[in-house]
């Protein structure tokens, strides 16, 4: 199988960490980045640093993630593949009962924090044929009464399909995973009848080693019982 290199945004723990394992275990290489520092090294030290470098860094902050996405491509010799990963949600729900800074906070992330990473990646990706892949959501594909936060991955949703547009001129893929309730730290409460961490990770996987001529532009997970 073809070695490649990839960086992980929102990497420190739930779907980037275990796309993470997940990518290593099948022989790839990985750059990580997300704000906890601890956590980055405690993943490094679980992979090998032979296999994983680590960038703390905030994703919201553009000169930042810049910096991050240059040193990962010359530390690696290359990116093949940039998953835009990073991801939150808010409290108080709907729109009348929101709250503004929630809402800034989400929306810093969701969406300013996904269009740095793509716009700084890009020429790196370029070069090689690379792969942009990002987290939207199954909330990015359906009609949620009042949710700011779905509204935040319907712009993500959106924005892969138009992106997998503009790499298609040069030769580059696109994907935009969109999982259904996953079992992560975004919740107070264990949710152990949805989808794992494990599941989008496999997602992910799938979508870096098909053939460089399929471009998987979405892969749309659901878990099996859905009625819980």
């Amino acid at each position: 199988m073809n070695q490649k290199t990839i960086l992980i945004t929102g990497a420190s723990s739930g779907i980037g960490a275990a796309t993470a394992k997940k990518l290593v275990a099948h022989g790839h290489k990985v750059a990580l980045t997300a704000r906890s520092e601890d956590k980055l090294k405690a993943l490094q030290e679980e992979l090998g640093s032979e296999n994983c470098n680590i960038y703390p860094a905030d994703a919201t902050d553009p000169g930042a993630i810049e910096q991050v996405i240059n040193e990962a491509a010359e530390a690696l010799g290359k990116l093949d593949c940039v998953f835009a990963n990073a991801g939150k949600g808010v409290s108080s729900a709907g729109t009348e009962d929101g709250d503004i800074e929630e809402w800034q906070s989400m929306l810093d992330v969701n969406i300013n924090a996904l269009l740095y990473t793509a716009k700084y990646s890009l020429p790196h990706l370029r070069k090689n044929h690379g792969h942009f892949i990002l987290t939207s959501s199954a909330a990015g594909r359906a009609t949620i009464k009042g949710s700011i936060y779905g509204a935040s991955k319907w712009f993500a949703y959106g924005f892969g399909r138009n992106l997998a547009e503009e790499m298609a001129e040069w030769g580059g893929r696109c994907t935009t995973i969109c999982p259904g309730m996953v079992n992560t730290p975004f919740f107070d409460e264990p949710k152990e009848d949805k989808l794992q961490p494990e599941d989008v990770a496999d997602a992910v996987a799938y979508a870096i080693e098909a053939e460089q001529r399929n471009n998987v532009r979405e892969v749309y997970l659901m878990p099996t019982n859905t009625n819980s």
